[in-house]
């Protein structure tokens, strides 16, 4: 049997490119398209490289907290990076086609930083945990040396994770047709058009897939009950309020990118629901990164104080240095006078 579906894909054309055949039914709007996406990838990198800065200058963000905030910052730049260009270059050109290697680059890199993002979200609803439930002990519980490990171990589980996946999916033979109804190289899109026997792949990417994400997943999960069953035994209104103050911005983009996540990756594979799919997948691979530095800078006073005190100390130094400027102007010009004057004298 096995030498038979060799022998047959053998006679079979194998399939050196993809197209991705993305928002098909919107190329009569191709160029609004193109400077919504461009728009989108410049204010998202823009706002993410903010962030980091921030966190990196600021010696009041220097908190395990906005250490994780300026991990994740990070993380959504390289993440739209891997989508987002390949989008825009189709939108400019036309051209939808993507060598099959350019692909498996391109999920591999996709991958890996959705896995990441998992785990980091799940480090920064532990700190968040710790800071409401375990205020006292928070500076001892919430090390350097600890948060060093957690970001550290994210990205290198993140690796695995992603690095497992895409050795089994190049096994894959791909012999035609060679369309993929998608704006980006997802793993089940791709997996559909191999012509290999795919049912052993299917099971063990979703159980690697599972091993890889149910944890971080499950941590969040446990972290936000015990906050919320924490926040409402506080007997003041005015303390409820302050402490869910302190993780309502990472509340809100575990519940955007987990709630984006699941639709996507759970609706039914029909004809009917593919441009659904494509929305709601265009929502956690292109909006989140884009909204997850305005929550963070619009809902949280401490990036906002520091984003202030950045600017305050670039205008007194820009001040400072024109001033300057201005009495080596005025010393070199007096400096100059004297000079022809005695010059005159002389002469």
């Amino acid at each position: 049997m096995q030498v038979v579906e060799t022998l047959e894909l053998k006679n079979q054309t194998i399939i050196k490119e993809f197209i991705l055949l993305g928002f098909k039914h919107l190329q009569n709007i191709r160029i609004i398209l193109l400077l919504v996406f461009l728009i989108i990838y410049v204010m998202t990198i823009a706002g993410n490289i903010l962030i980091v800065i921030l966190v990196v200058a600021d010696r009041h963000l220097h908190t395990p907290m906005y250490f994780f905030l300026g991990n994740l910052s990070c993380l959504e730049s390289f993440y739209t990076s891997a989508i987002l260009p390949r989008i825009l270059s189709s939108f400019l050109n036309g051209d939808r086609s993507i060598s099959v290697n350019g692909c498996f680059v391109q999920h591999y890199f996709f991958a890996y930083l959705a896995a990441v993002e998992c785990y980091l979200l799940s480090a920064m609803s532990y700190d968040r945990y710790v800071a409401i439930c375990k205020p006292l002990h928070y500076a001892s519980l919430m090390n350097s040396k600890l948060c060093l490990q957690m970001a550290a171990g994210s990205w290198v589980i993140g690796f695995i994770a992603s690095t497992i996946t895409i050795i089994l999916m190049s096994r894959l033979v791909f012999c035609g047709p060679n369309e993929i109804d998608h704006f980006f190289c997802d793993t089940y899109p791709i997996i559909q058009l191999s012509c290999s026997d795919t049912v052993l792949l299917r099971v063990l990417i979703l159980s690697f897939v599972s091993l890889f994400t149910l944890p971080p997943f499950t941590l969040t999960l446990l972290s936000y009950t015990y906050i919320l069953s924490a926040i409402v035994k506080i007997p003041s209104t005015i303390g409820k309020q302050k402490a869910f103050s302190t993780c309502s911005s990472h509340l809100m983009v575990v519940t955007i990118y987990y709630g984006s996540i699941t639709a996507a990756y759970t609706l039914p594979d029909s004809a009917s629901l593919r441009d659904w799919n494509k929305f709601v997948s265009a929502f956690y691979t292109v909006v989140t990164p884009l909204i997850n530095p305005l929550i963070y800078s619009l809902r949280n006073k401490d990036v906002k104080d520091s984003l202030q005190r950045s600017v305050v100390v670039t205008w007194i130094r820009n001040q400072v240095s024109g001033h300057n400027n201005k009495l080596l102007q005025t010393n070199v010009s007096r400096q100059l006078e004297s000079v022809s004057k005695k010059e005159i004298n002389l002469s």
